[in-house]
């Protein structure tokens, strides 16, 4: 008889953790879902309560994000990333057979990570998720090039004022009023920009240092006024208790 695996969903979108369970209800047999918790913080609460086996862990969100809540937590359960980042990213963290799930979670893809649950000794989970860790742990980016023309120029970090995804583009706003366009999705700028930064909107990236003034809006959104430029942003409300949390508001 195999093992029964008691396990844990940590997920932002309710739409995402009902799903998972859903598609879970499959492999009752191997998973035992014990409990659910919308962020990362709650996560890490459930889990050292829980001491699960497994954490579905979702990377992207508010309060306190995947990455955050592994840094944090007090042993090593076998983690399976479900996250909309895309592949290219998490390419790092397939070196260390952490599986990860691209959302929308498919149930092929879903029952080979449950195949791989019993080839993964508990020591070895310890050692991959430290070295996943220390992988976390690089160095803050501190310019960023971009082309103009047929002309790369490095724009300094410091000098940004916010990122702005449009569509499938993303772009640099810098405190001249410059606008330049990139080619790193905001889920990897988050990963690499030092504490200055922060996500206030799943479109929008700004730097702390230029915040002139945040007003409460409706709907529990707040609206930053962005110096140097003279810019107003208002943030999603998903995001505000993580945003109160670092602006200790």
């Amino acid at each position: 008889m195999e093992h029964k695996y008691k396990a844990i969903v940590v997920d932002d979108e309710e739409l995402g953790r009902s799903r998972l369970k859903k598609l879970l209800l499959s492999h009752s047999d191997q998973i035992d879902i014990i409990g659910e918790a919308a962020d990362g913080e709650e996560g890490l609460a459930l889990a050292e309560a829980l001491k699960p086996e497994i954490i579905f862990l979702d990377i992207q969100m508010p309060v306190m994000d995947g990455f955050e809540m592994l840094q944090q937590i007090s042993y090593y359960p076998r983690i399976i990333f479900t996250t909309a980042y895309d592949e290219y990213a998490l390419k790092a963290f397939e070196e260390n057979s952490i599986d990860y799930l691209l959302k929308p979670i498919e149930k092929g893809r879903l029952a080979k990570s449950i195949g791989k649950l019993d080839l993964l000794k508990i020591e070895t989970a310890n050692t991959q998720i430290q070295q996943l860790l220390q992988k976390l742990n690089t160095e803050y980016l501190s310019s960023i090039m971009v082309s103009i023309g047929d002309r790369m120029i490095p724009v300094k970090v410091e000098n940004i004022v916010y990122f702005h995804a449009e569509d499938k583009y993303i772009f640099i706003h810098d405190k001249l009023g410059e606008k330049y366009l990139i080619s790193a999705s905001l889920v990897e700028l988050e990963g690499k920009l030092d504490d200055s930064f922060i996500r206030i909107h799943r479109a929008y990236i700004i730097n702390r240092n230029y915040v002139l003034e945040i007003q409460k809006s409706f709907n529990g959104k707040l609206n930053f006024l962005m110096g140097a430029i003279d810019k107003r942003i208002m943030s999603s409300s998903s995001y505000t208790p993580f945003i109160r949390k670092r602006f200790k508001l």
